[in-house]
């Protein structure tokens, strides 16, 4: 496809989506919500995909909504603009129910609408010198439709300090509250990213689809009956599968599983 707004690349079994607007601080539009929801569901349900690592362009990772798209709006209608929000929310859904595992790879600043991005993904690097902002509400405006995503990623503590100040913190800190789970180097970024991109596509793709769904779904439910039943369902259906039967049976015979052959 000719993406006006991304790069998609594959090569083998990675993908690669880069945010392609570096001029405007890859700032979102309607075209660019539009893309990114594509690539994403055309790329979970390519086989020959097991792992997508989300990138940018340019020094800024995403600065959230574009300000020409935001002058349009400002004339919406309600039912104009919950249609918008709408094409945004199904954008990140896009993401975070992606069967394939996705990487946010981000090597500089992250703000509003960005963070939504970010948190969709399953896993999340920062170069050390990227900001983070949540600053809808100096615009008198909220974070409504990445909140889902962001408070999962974050936790309510940080996601209320940070959603009310609008205040800019650190990678350091990103990691600190969870946002992220690693920080390092610029000229680290990439080796890290690799060796993620690595430990994915080396184990079983239907096992890790599973195991994402698993947590997607595990999570927050209380210990009870019906989840005790579920999980033991779970197991007893992946045992029972291709791949965990050839796992386990690569295993006891001590070589390679064919997924790696």
């Amino acid at each position: 496809m000719n993406w006006q707004t991304l790069e998609v690349v594959r090569n083998a079994h990675l993908a690669t989506v880069t945010l392609n607007r570096p001029e405007v601080r890859n700032a979102f539009n309607e075209t660019a919500i539009a893309e990114v929801a594509q690539a994403f569901r055309e790329l979970g349900s390519d086989a020959g995909v097991r792992v997508i690592v989300l990138a940018a362009r340019g020094p800024a990772f995403c600065a959230g909504a574009d300000l020409n798209w935001m002058k349009k709006i400002a004339a919406y209608t309600h039912d104009e603009n919950q249609a918008d929000a709408a094409q945004l929310a199904a954008m990140l859904h896009a993401i975070y129910v992606c069967p394939k595992p996705v990487v946010a790879k981000i090597q500089g600043d992250c703000y509003a609408g960005g963070m939504g991005l970010v948190a969709a993904c399953d896993i999340a690097v920062a170069a050390e010198q990227a900001n983070f902002c949540l600053s809808e509400v100096k615009l008198g405006l909220i974070p409504a439709t990445i909140s889902p995503y962001v408070i999962k990623a974050m936790g309510e503590n940080a996601a209320r300090r940070y959603f009310l100040t609008a205040e800019r913190f650190s990678a350091q800190e990103a990691k600190r509250i969870g946002f992220v789970q690693e920080v390092v180097a610029a000229d680290a970024l990439d080796a890290t990213v690799d060796a993620i991109v690595h430990a994915l596509a080396s184990a079983s793709p239907n096992a890790v689809k599973e195991a994402k769904r698993l947590v997607r779904e595990v999570a927050g439910r209380p210990l009870s009956d019906a989840l005790i039943a579920d999980t033991a369902e779970r197991i007893a259906a992946i045992r029972a599968s291709d791949e965990g039967r050839e796992g386990v049976q690569s295993f006891l015979e001590k070589r390679k599983p064919n997924w790696l052959s």
